[in-house]
């Protein structure tokens, strides 16, 4: 695994099926817009060619500033990690994040006896946060009761204030089996 690598494109990779109605320079076409996004760019670094590497790397670029009973707010850096090719947060990136704000949210409500199963996240893309900005992630319940809890995200650039993205959790409470 520590070495690196590259995928091979649409034409070199035998599990593609590929249409006999396409012409070679269609399929051409579409392996050169796909290098270009960056789908056949697996060239990792040692450290995050791992499992769970992702994890490492979304979380160094999250910062915690405050926790309060059903609150939480934190601090995403926008750096070219987790960037999109158009030079803004990447919504991958953005869904990463709201789901690790909102179960740290939902933790400061649930007890350790019930285990959380994310049921529904969704997430609306306002605005894009540009390379280099700092954003501000703000999540709190909107519900909680026995057996599901809610928690809304708002993400706004630290700057201006402008809202980026929202998002909405929901979380089913199961009940931990014990041995």
């Amino acid at each position: 695994m520590g070495e690196n690598r590259s995928a091979p494109t649409l034409m070199e990779n035998k599990n593609t099926v590929i249409s006999e109605k396409l012409s070679a320079e269609s399929i051409s076409k579409v392996n050169g817009f796909l290098k270009n996004m960056g789908l056949f760019n697996l060239n990792f670094l040692p450290q995050y060619d791992t499992k769970d590497s992702f994890s490492e790397l979304s979380r160094s670029f999250l910062k915690v500033q405050h926790v309060h009973r059903g609150k939480i707010s934190c601090i995403v850096s926008v750096k070219p990690p987790i960037m999109n090719v158009y030079g803004s947060l990447h919504g991958g990136a953005v869904g990463d994040v709201a789901v690790r704000v909102a179960t740290a949210c939902a933790r400061t409500i649930v007890g350790k006896d019930k285990e959380l199963f994310l049921g529904e996240l969704s997430i609306s893309y306002l605005s894009s946060a540009p390379q280099n900005a700092a954003v501000i992630v703000n999540a709190s319940i909107v519900r909680s009761g026995r057996s599901l809890t809610v928690v809304a995200l708002d993400f706004r650039l630290k700057d201006s204030e402008k809202l980026c993205y929202i998002s909405r959790a929901t979380f089913y409470h199961v009940p931990v089996a014990s041995l």
